[in-house]
């Protein structure tokens, strides 16, 4: 009975001295940033997607990424990189000149509609019907005003079927472009445009390798994205120093931002983020930009 009790002794010690040669298991940079993404998400009634991309190791964090959402304006990035390849392929020029019309045929019956700039975040456009712009300036305003009249312009000039078939060959394989805006038919019945947070993190990608079209194509699509005007997500909480060549979208309900990010020593990241369902429209955008800060911290590091 003593031995008994003394290999039992025994055992209890040599258990304990190999518990404490194991090494404990803790999370990593990637797992500790996800535990915070979440965390700060959980802090606003809403359904969220985000999608991050180190472009130089290769990093990611994926966060119900081919969750599919309203596209809202983020679909004017793919429209972007469409008239470029069209551009490349010589089928149009950047040059061209477009006359400003407010007359669009609806893609369920072709039935006409307008659109207002009451509804618009590029109001001075409506000032210029009649006339005529360039493409180049009718892409540079659907990226950085988010124009609608000028998006369906665009999307008139080179086509919806076009640019989604050019995002699947890019690896969006998900995204889907039906449709300029304020197609309210269209709306009724569900034929919206929509994204995933990956497919739009593809994109991205792409164009800041200069894969997208080509290096050239790349480069001008970036100083584009630079000069967007609503900065209230993803550079929100960024030092000044940190370049954000981004697109933003939203609806009720409905906020979105993604973008390449250059850090000043070189390194570069992509990140997207998409919500729908969003009840407190500011709070969800002080959310956000506050998961855009985790992730560059977390560059940082």
């Amino acid at each position: 009975m003593h031995n008994h009790r003394t290999r039992l002794t025994l055992l209890a010690i040599l258990s304990s001295v190999f518990a404490a040669l194991i090494p404990v298991s803790r999370p990593g940079p990637t797992e500790r940033l996800r535990e915070a993404v979440i965390r700060e998400l959980e802090n606003v009634p809403g359904t969220f997607a985000v999608a991050f991309r180190d472009l130089r190791t290769g990093e990611e964090l994926l966060l119900r990424d081919r969750e599919v959402f309203h596209a809202a304006s983020m679909m004017k990035l793919p429209v972007m990189i469409e008239v470029y390849r069209q551009a490349a392929e010589k089928r149009l020029s950047l040059s061209d000149s477009l006359l400003i019309d407010n007359a669009f045929e609806s893609i369920v019956d072709g039935s006409p509609f307008r659109l207002g700039p009451e509804s618009d975040s590029d109001t001075a456009i409506y000032g210029r019907i009649g006339g005529k712009r360039t493409l180049s300036s009718l892409v540079y305003d659907m990226i950085i005003l988010s124009s609608n009249l000028a998006t369906n312009l665009v999307i008139e000039r080179v086509g919806a079927r076009n640019v989604t078939a050019t995002a699947r060959r890019l690896g969006a394989r998900d995204l889907q472009v039906l449709r300029g805006v304020e197609d309210g038919k269209a709306f009724a019945k569900g034929l919206n445009n929509t994204v995933t947070a990956f497919d739009l993190m593809q994109l991205l990608t792409v164009i800041a390798e200069g894969r997208a079209v080509g290096p050239e194509a790349s480069r001008a699509m970036i100083d584009i994205l630079l000069d967007q005007r609503f900065n209230t997500i993803l550079p929100a909480n960024l030092p000044k120093d940190v370049r954000v060549a981004h697109k933003t979208g939203w609806i009720t309900g409905v906020l979105h931002d993604g973008g390449i990010v250059f850090l000043p020593d070189g390194r570069r990241y992509v990140l997207v983020l998409l919500s729908k369902n969003v009840k407190d429209e500011p709070a969800a955008r002080q959310t956000l930009a506050k998961v855009s800060e985790l992730v560059y911290r977390h560059m940082v590091r």
